[in-house]
Order: structure tokens, then C-alpha cells, then sequence
């Protein structure tokens, strides 16, 4: 999950990708406009954070060019105008959401997550998950390998829906426990590798090849290769 941070004071734009990378997200700094258009040409976003107050072009016009061209990319304007015009203003403009400075990292976190789950990459008609030949079906939540089918939990379900929905991707503890515990991670405990555990032994155990690895130092990644 990469952010792309629309703020020209540089001590609150570093604060926000500060604590957003300490939930394990990725984060980029555009001091205004122009760059912010820049960045989204020569990178792929997951959402932008965007100020209002910003020089030459403000965040409510910057919205609207941006909206032009991104139907589907998830804006949260992040503002100390706090007003029901303001709001208003900026909904019409185009932003799904708003956040009045100064905030909690708390709300922000879920404010993402909700945008995050609204703009979903899986298609809504798409009602089955697959990697090599394992499936999930979303709608009975039914899965299977090798045409067998596999009794989980309903966390590790969970679980193996977020690592399928984000396949090839290098997930850390903390995006694992943000999305399927929807918790802050706590680093003193080791909830996450345990049912990471408890997955792999019901679809991986018995099973080739193995999908879900290990990344030293990082989390886990689900692929079906070793490239």
C-alpha cells in the first residue's frame, strides 16, 4: 500500500508518511500540485492524502484535475478547514473523504482502511479467488486445493483472502494485522505468524507447490513461483 502525501509544510507532511510508515506503509511527499500530478504519472497509488491549503493550485482544484483522470484512486483530504462548507466543498470536488487536522493516526488508519476496502482491486463480479490450484470462493467462502476442500476458521479465512487478493505482494506484519485484525500491530506479539502458521499447515502442509513464504526481516509473500 502506497501513499502519495499532498502537503507543503514540510514538518506536518513528514509527521503524516512518519507515523504512516510506522503502520508499515509506504509513503511519498508532494510539496504541491504540479508535483503531486508528476509523481501520479510516474508512480501507482493506493490513495492520496491531500491538504487543502496548498500554493498555486489548492487542494479542491487539485482534487478535481485529479478525479479527471482517476476515477477510482481513493482521495482523504487531510485539512485543518474544518467548516461544513469546507467539507461540502471538498466532497463536491471530489474526495471520499475528510479529515479535519488535527487528527488521531487511530482514525486516520481506519479512515484508510475503509477507502482502501470501498476501492477493492477485486472486481465486484469476480466471486473466485485462484493461485496455482487453490481457490476461494467469496460468496460460500469454500475453499479448496487440489479439488479438496479445506475447513478454516473464519480468521483464517480471513487471513488467506487478504493474502490472495494481494498476490506477488510482500506484506509485513503490521498491513496483515491492520487488515485482518483491523488492530494497531503490536510487536511484542506474535498473533500474526501464529495463524499465518495455522494456515499453511491446512493449505500448504500436504501440498505443492508452497504459496505462502516468508520474507526475512519483512513478513510474508503469496506466489506460486519461485521467480
Amino acid at each position: 500500500m502506497r501513499l502519495l502525501i499532498v502537503e507543503d509544510e514540510k514538518d506536518v507532511a513528514s509527521f503524516i508518511k512518519s507515523g504512516l510508515e510506522d503502520f508499515g506503509l509506504q509513503a511519498d511527499i508532494a510539496p504541491d500540485a504540479m508535483t503531486g500530478q508528476q509523481m501520479l504519472a510516474a508512480n501507482e497509488y493506493s490513495t492520496i492524502i491531500l491538504d487543502i491549503n496548498l500554493p498555486l493550485i489548492n487542494g479542491f482544484e487539485f482534487c478535481k484535475i485529479v478525479r479527471r483522470s482517476y476515477q477510482d484512486l481513493p482521495i482523504l483530504m487531510l485539512t485543518a478547514l474544518g467548516s461544513t462548507e469546507d467539507k461540502l466543498t471538498g466532497f463536491d470536488a471530489g474526495a471520499d473523504d475528510y479529515l479535519v487536522k488535527p487528527f488521531e493516526f487511530r482514525e486516520l488508519m481506519a479512515r484508510l482502511r475503509a477507502l482502501n476496502r470501498r476501492y477493492s482491486s477485486i472486481p465486484a463480479e469476480t466471486v473466485v479467488l485462484k493461485m496455482a490450484d487453490l481457490e476461494l470462493n467469496l460468496n460460500s467462502k469454500v475453499v479448496k486445493r487440489d479439488n479438496q476442500k479445506i475447513n478454516l476458521t473464519a480468521r483464517e479465512l480471513a487471513l488467506l483472502e487478504f493474502f490472495m487478493k494481494n498476490p506477488n505482494k510482500a506484506l509485513t506484519r503490521s498491513e496483515i494485522a491492520q487488515n485482518v485484525w483491523d488492530v494497531t500491530f503490536d510487536t511484542g506479539t506474535n498473533v500474526v505468524d501464529v495463524y499465518v502458521n495455522y494456515l499453511r499447515k491446512k493449505v500448504d502442509k500436504d501440498f505443492s507447490p508452497k504459496l505462502i513464504r516468508t520474507l526475512s526481516g519483512i513478513g510474508y509473500i503469496m506466489k506460486d513461483s519461485d521467480d
